[in-house]
Order: structure tokens, then C-alpha cells, then sequence
């Protein structure tokens, strides 16, 4: 009886590891369209439409990262569409000079940082894109 509980765990490990989707990560251009999902336009000038949750969107969707050099972290639902992986496990980031940058932002006023656009939670200032290197603290 042992035994067969043991083979159908491994069975049950085996079929849920083949079903997750190998992760990917695409880096290029990010290109924002109205009322599209952006695009990343990689190196050979392929364009990717970029998906993911609502979190991941925001961030997506803020102006003032249009043109930046973007990568993320998912995997492909068709060779031209992919998907972020969920925002809390850290997929998007932006290079600046040759550096891998998170993307945060800044409220100078209450000093607190959030990591989607929008207004701070405090003062409802608009807060400031602060691109940070990944080892610093998260404070």
C-alpha cells in the first residue's frame, strides 16, 4: 500500500511539473499604444505584446517608462504574446546604462515608496519613478 501511495505522488509531481510553463524572459523597447497592451520591440525588431496582472499593468501603462529598455520575467501564450509572471514574484524591470533597475516609486514628501504608479497613500502627491538598483534595501 505504500508503494502505490508513492507512485502516485510521483505521478501527481510529474504531471503538475509538466504542465508549468517554462519560464522565459524578453527583453526590448517598451512601446505603450492607447488603448492596447503595450509591445516590447526586441533587438531583431520582433514586437511582443506584454499581458499580466492588474499590478503589472499599471506599471506597464505608465507614461513615463515608454521607451525604456525592459525585461520581463513569464513565459509565451503565443510566439508573439507574453505574460508576466504575477507582480509579487518581481518580473519587470527597466536597464539604465547597462544596469538591471527595479522599478519603484517615490513619495519626497511622506518618504514612502510604493512599487505601482499612482498617488501616494498618504499625501496623495503624485509620487516619482525611482529606478533602483536590485540589491539596495527596499525601504
Amino acid at each position: 500500500m505504500r508503494w502505490i501511495r508513492l507512485l502516485l505522488g510521483a505521478c501527481l509531481i510529474s504531471v503538475c511539473w509538466a504542465q508549468t510553463p517554462k519560464p522565459d524572459t524578453v527583453r526590448g523597447i517598451l512601446h505603450q499604444r492607447p488603448g492596447q497592451l503595450p509591445v516590447l520591440e526586441t533587438s531583431d525588431h520582433r514586437l511582443i505584446t506584454l499581458d499580466g496582472d492588474d499590478s503589472t499593468k499599471s506599471v506597464l501603462d505608465d507614461a513615463r517608462l515608454a521607451g525604456f529598455d525592459l525585461e520581463a520575467k513569464g513565459h509565451f501564450t503565443t510566439p508573439d504574446r507574453f505574460l508576466i509572471d504575477p507582480f509579487h514574484t518581481e518580473a519587470l524591470f527597466v536597464r539604465k546604462e547597462g544596469r538591471l533597475k527595479v522599478i519603484t516609486y517615490w513619495c519626497d514628501t511622506c518618504s514612502i515608496r510604493s512599487y505601482t504608479p499612482g498617488h501616494c497613500v498618504c499625501c496623495q502627491k503624485e509620487t516619482t519613478l525611482d529606478l533602483r538598483d536590485p540589491d539596495q534595501d527596499r525601504n
